[in-house]
């Protein structure tokens, strides 16, 4: 073959090889002779002129890191287990290349120590009433301590919290007890609210004497509206008396016969 030919080939195989495609959600952190570049490169051809230069992909989309279940013992005294995810992407790939040997492992461990101290500060019903308050104060100081890196951590959720078999019973006797405490509460505002309203009903019977008979005979056709009752019918003396006929005296004050 011949010379002449080799060195163009192998200039053009070089620069074949040194061509190097980014996607958009990619960017290369460059050393050149070990110095970074100021500026990554990409989207697009990137040309990468080997052994001098050495390219560093860096992804650039929202990462999802499942924080493995922590043991947790809570400010009362409660030991509990607690998962979470957090969200985070880079912002700065040259940050998170130099500044941390490796962005995504760092991140995952400052997230399960954060998780642990945080959480050890709070009491159980904090924790499970109030995980808004505690995801914020995670996502802060995680974004804090993770911003030297070039890392946004944008979002940090608690999943789920794992509490022992005897604290469960005990919540449930608790909840238990509490929502007979409301039904007892309930029922004897009910029976004041009826004591009044019967106290007032008595008042303005008491006012007429016919009323209460009114309010018997109302009372047993309300009752003989069940056809599988049996309806005892008591008279009362008072209304006997409005039947009943007084007989007449005569001159020598006996009575006298029809």
């Amino acid at each position: 073959m011949n010379p002449l030919l080799i060195i163009p080939l192998v200039v053009v195989l070089y620069l074949a090889n040194s061509i190097k495609i980014l996607p958009e959600y990619e960017r290369g952190v460059i050393f050149r002779l070990g110095k970074l570049l100021p500026q990554p490169k990409g989207p697009g051809i990137v040309l990468v002129f080997a052994p001098i230069d050495r390219m560093v992909r860096v992804g650039l989309r929202t990462i999802v890191l499942d924080v493995p279940s922590q043991d947790i013992i809570t400010r009362d005294n409660v030991s509990v287990k607690v998962n979470a995810v957090i969200y985070f992407r880079v912002m700065d790939p040259n940050r998170a290349i130099v500044e941390v040997e490796s962005y995504h492992y760092a991140t995952g461990q400052l997230a399960q120590t954060t998780l642990r101290s945080v959480l050890g500060q709070v009491e159980l019903d904090g924790l499970l009433s109030d995980r808004d308050r505690l995801n914020r104060e995670l996502q802060k100081l995680l974004d804090q301590q993770t911003d030297p890196w070039g890392i946004k951590v944008s979002a940090v959720e608690v999943k789920h919290v794992d509490l022992p078999d005897d604290m469960q019973r005990a919540m449930a006797r608790q909840a238990e007890a509490e929502r007979e405490k409301r039904a007892k509460i309930i029922h004897a505002e009910g029976e004041f609210s009826a004591s009044k309203r019967l106290a007032q009903a008595a008042a303005v019977i008491a006012t007429e004497p016919g009323a209460m008979t009114l309010r018997y005979l109302q009372t047993l056709t309300e009752i003989a509206g069940e056809k599988n009752s049996t309806i005892l019918f008591p008279i009362p003396i008072n209304l006997m008396n409005l039947f009943s006929t007084k007989p007449s005296a005569g001159h020598d004050g006996e009575p006298r016969s029809e």
